[in-house]
């Protein structure tokens, strides 16, 4: 339970007592500065605390948006405030402030707008006062009984519910998702709302179907393809329904970001792995491009985490490249074509789940490779352009992230202490681009086992510190950790591939799932602003050097015996999704770092 605190009696025919109640609050009513002090101390230090005018005039859902949203430490509205345990200290030291002014110490009444005047005084004391955007919902305080009569007018003629809805989908969707989900995934966001179901259900519902999806395509059979088809359709449903319940109804939370976007990714790959299993049944051999579609999958959005990090608190951050994108951003139809030619989740799963009914698991496969590289090559040579051409000064917290996100273990670390020389910036790229295309030369050149592709393999790893021996500031460097994904997760696929095993596949299949979780978890943590996971799991896991010298060298060791290589990718794969699973889900359960979503469309 949360207390809101009314800073003086309500108006006559007010329903704002009956309003703050329905949100969960604890309503009291103070009668001066000096009342309201007290009872804000008597708030245990742990709970969320609301002060509100007593005039206020306003739709519910602006006062859910001003006291209820779980991701900010103070939010303010006219004539309503909040501040959780962590700005409790900041309000209580505002609000004293706010009482000994001398028109307060005068009247023994607090100013006209102590909420405004609290909000300020937070700002000022380091505290950020999350505002939301209203649009044309209403929140005011009115002054006088004409006023009063407007903004109650002005209430009464917008529907706060239509506008909720709106709001709860998300800003910026794929054409495929705003035009024949989000029209009636709302209404279904909605009816889990009354009946008290959470987005984490919502989304532990969306796996478990997407897993009976993948389930019904590993049968092999037309009936299991197209049963896996619309499973998997009403998976992503529920996968557009739980984030916009999470909005609707603003519950928000850590493990919720977690869950919703591992759980996209598992699902995706499982459905890659049920299809696999299906045509194997068939006598069709398909694991490579399952394998091969899950890699060009999270290289390309190792290519998105890395631009956006690199770029995210740039300075002078303009390109003419940039200026064209805004103006072409101008044509309607240009925005939607734009988003739909680099196939995104929406668009992706749909045409998985067409092409997986009529046709066979290959045919999905060349197509998701082909669409995919598309939009690989059309957003990288754009962000390419774009980093050419623009003026940006990189930050070091940009640079750590880049150095985060590369993944460098024990290996590349000590050479990248060898190698380190002050000043020198700009050449990551190169030599972990030099690094990969050798390390891939060499095993797609000399026969499976060769000793020298580990050599190769120790050049990498040499390269790889190279690459990483001065801050990531370089105009591409953003590029050097999608560089590092390539050329571990293609080192895996072409040994596996190039094995006599007839198992080797699927064993580096989820050998490059376990690495590619740890990989994706690294991101969410930088985005939850908590940075990399623990040195000690880096170690262990070895780095992306360190995986991809020791399956170079079991592929060397183990050249004559395929089985006995498969057995080790199998256990290597199992090694490692042990260790960061257990460590990524105790650092998310326990975690404090702050939920990310993107906002739903402007009221």
């Amino acid at each position: 339970m949360s207390t809101a605190i009314l800073t003086g009696p309500p108006a006559p025919g007010s329903s704002l007592d009956g309003d703050l109640r329905s949100l969960g609050f604890d309503v009291r009513i103070a009668s001066d500065a000096e009342e309201t002090g007290a009872l804000l101390a008597t708030v245990p230090a742990g709970e969320r605390v609301a002060l509100v005018d007593p005039r206020f005039v306003g739709h519910l859902h602006a006062l859910r948006l001003a006291l209820t949203d779980p991701r900010f430490p103070a939010a303010a509205a006219p004539g309503a405030l909040t501040a959780q345990s962590a700005a409790r200290p900041a309000l209580a030291r505002a609000l004293t402030a706010a009482s000994g002014a001398p028109a307060a110490a005068a009247t023994g009444t607090l100013t006209d707008d102590l909420t405004g005047t609290l909000a300020d005084a937070l700002d000022a004391d380091g505290v950020t006062v999350h505002r939301p955007v209203l649009g044309t919902l209403v929140a005011t305080v009115p002054v006088d009984d004409e006023a009063r009569r407007e903004a109650r007018a002005a209430v009464e003629a917008v529907d706060d519910e239509a506008v909720r809805l709106r709001s709860a989908v998300k800003a910026h969707d794929g054409f495929f998702t705003t035009f024949f989900i989000s029209p009636y995934s709302r209404y279904i966001a909605r009816w889990c709302a009354r009946r008290g179901l959470t987005p984490n259900q919502v989304t532990t519902a969306s796996l478990l179907t997407a897993l009976v999806a993948a389930g019904c395509a590993a049968t092999g059979e037309r009936g299991g393809y197209i049963a896996a088809g619309v499973l998997l359709l009403l998976s992503f449903v529920l996968d557009c329904t739980d984030g916009q319940l999470a909005r609707y109804a603003l519950k928000y939370s850590t493990m919720g970001a977690w869950l919703d976007a591992t759980f996209d990714r598992a699902k995706e790959y499982a459905f890659y792995a049920g299809l696999a299993l299906g045509a194997a049944r068939n006598g069709d051999d398909v694991w490579a491009l399952a394998l091969g579609a899950m890699i060009l999958m999270t290289c390309r959005h190792v290519v998105d985490f890395s631009f956006n990090e690199a770029n995210h608190d740039a300075t002078a951050n303009t390109s003419p490249t940039a200026a064209l994108s805004d103006r072409l951003d101008s044509l309607g139809w240009t925005v939607w074509a734009r988003r739909m030619i680099i196939l995104p989740i929406g668009e992706r799963w749909a045409m998985i789940a067409v092409l997986t009914a009529v046709t066979t698991p290959r045919i999905v496969f060349w197509a998701l490779i082909v669409g995919c590289s598309f939009g690989a090559c059309y957003t990288t040579a754009g962000r390419v352009l774009r980093s050419l051409t623009r003026k940006a000064r990189r930050t070091d917290r940009a640079a750590q992230a880049l150095a985060d996100l590369a993944d460098s273990g024990p290996a590349a670390r000590a050479f990248a202490r060898i190698f380190h020389r002050p000043g020198r910036r700009g050449v990551g790229v190169v030599f972990a681009a030099f690094g990969t295309a050798g390390l891939l030369f060499a095993v797609l050149s000399w026969p499976f086992g060769d000793r020298q592709a580990v050599v190769a393999a120790v050049g990498y790893a040499v390269f790889a510190g190279v690459a990483v021996a001065q801050p990531l500031k370089g105009a591409l460097d953003w590029l050097v950790p999608p560089l590092f994904r390539a050329a571990e997760y293609t080192t895996v696929l072409v040994l596996a591939a190039r094995s006599e095993s007839a198992h080797a596949l699927p064993a580096a299949f989820g050998l490059v799932a376990a690495v590619a979780y740890h990989h994706y978890d690294t991101v969410y943590r930088i985005r939850g602003g908590t940075g990399a996971p623990p040195a000690w799991l880096v170690r262990v896991t070895g780095g992306h050097e360190g995986r991809t010298l020791l399956v170079t060298v079991l592929a060397a060791l183990l050249a004559d015996r395929g089985d006995d290589f498969t057995l080790a990718l199998t256990a290597l794969a199992a090694a490692v999704a042990l260790v960061v699973l257990v460590e990524s889900i105790r650092f998310w359960v326990s975690s404090g770092a702050p939920a990310v979503h993107d906002e739903g469309e402007t009221a």
